[in-house]
């Protein structure tokens, strides 16, 4: 696959994928969205409208299809709908998919690479990660807060997929000004970013407040650093060799979000709306329960959301 000829499909054009689309597509990449409802006809109506701290403000023509209307092909499909939604997409994958198509999960639930795979075993399906503050901030909309918008992914051991695929892909994406990352250990890699989010997820909701209350000594980020310490303890006693203390790490992170900033599962609990809650708090929960690892801040937190 030549550089930049790559067709690039994205699954689910909230926050994530919306700013991914963007970005690709501002650089002139081939983009195709999947989306729905009043946001899918926003963005046929008027194009995909961004507003960015990297980028600035656009407003950008997008090819734009329900899952069920597209009927093209995708050398790449960039999973970005939620965990609860993953199974809904599966027949998407199917058909839009060749020999060749690569299929790269950008969720916040660990394992999902390897769901994916499960139910599309004839697909290539790598797995990835992303560090970004975005969210839909109205129809057809995308917000992307701050400076940080890193993506990494990588196949998983047992997965073959050609480096000159990968590496096509990577140039792509940092030609559109994100910063991307071939991980040498996707499992890893996946793993770390979950254990951020749901601490980040968590504390805030929990505390129904945004970033900056974490940024600050006291109750709000010790609760941030006991999660922090929890699921750090899970990915030791599950065999994940972390590059750095997942401590240090968490809050290295949380300390560069813009103050004003909250994870998506925040703003949908808030708004009564379907949460992640699932995958990023009680999954936890059990998967610490099956290593015998004890989490007394996550069963705290818990109580809240049962």
């Amino acid at each position: 696959m030549a550089n930049s000829n790559l067709k690039y499909l994205i699954a689910g054009t909230g926050g994530v994928g919306g700013s991914i689309a963007a970005f690709l597509s501002l650089s002139g990449k081939d983009v195709t969205c999947i989306a729905r409802g009043e946001h899918l006809a926003a963005i046929r109506e008027n194009g995909l409208q961004l507003h960015s701290d990297l980028k600035g403000e656009h407003s950008l023509k997008v090819a734009a299809f329900t899952a069920e209307e597209f009927q093209g092909k995708a050398d790449i499909i960039f999973v970005c709908v939620k965990g609860y939604s993953v199974d809904s997409i599966t027949e998407l994958i199917k058909r839009a998919s060749h020999d060749r198509t690569v299929v790269i999960p950008i969720l916040n639930v660990y394992g999902t690479g390897p769901r994916i795979q499960r139910l599309v075993p004839g697909v290539t399906v790598l797995d990835g990660c992303i560090y970004i503050v975005g969210f839909v901030s109205g129809r057809g909309e995308i917000t992307q807060m701050g400076k940080i918008f890193r993506l990494v992914y990588g196949a998983h051991r047992n997965t073959i997929v050609s480096r000159e695929t990968l590496e096509a892909v990577q140039r792509d994406l940092q030609e559109s000004g994100i910063k991307a990352e071939i991980s040498d250990d996707i499992n890893r890699d996946t793993f770390v970013k979950w254990s951020f989010i749901s601490a980040m997820a968590v504390t805030g909701a929990y505390y129904d407040v945004p970033m900056g209350e974490v940024q600050k000594p006291g109750k709000v980020r010790d609760t941030f650093i006991g999660l922090s310490q929890e699921s750090a303890a899970l990915g030791k006693k599950s065999g994940i060799e972390f590059k750095e203390d997942m401590v240090e790490y968490n809050l290295k992170v949380i300390d560069k979000l813009a103050p004003e900033s909250t994870a998506s599962m925040q703003k949908d609990m808030a708004k009564g709306h379907q949460s992640e809650v699932q995958g990023l708090l009680f999954d936890m929960i059990t998967a610490a329960e099956e290593q015998g690892i004890e989490v007394p801040t996550y069963r705290m937190v818990a109580e809240k959301f049962k």
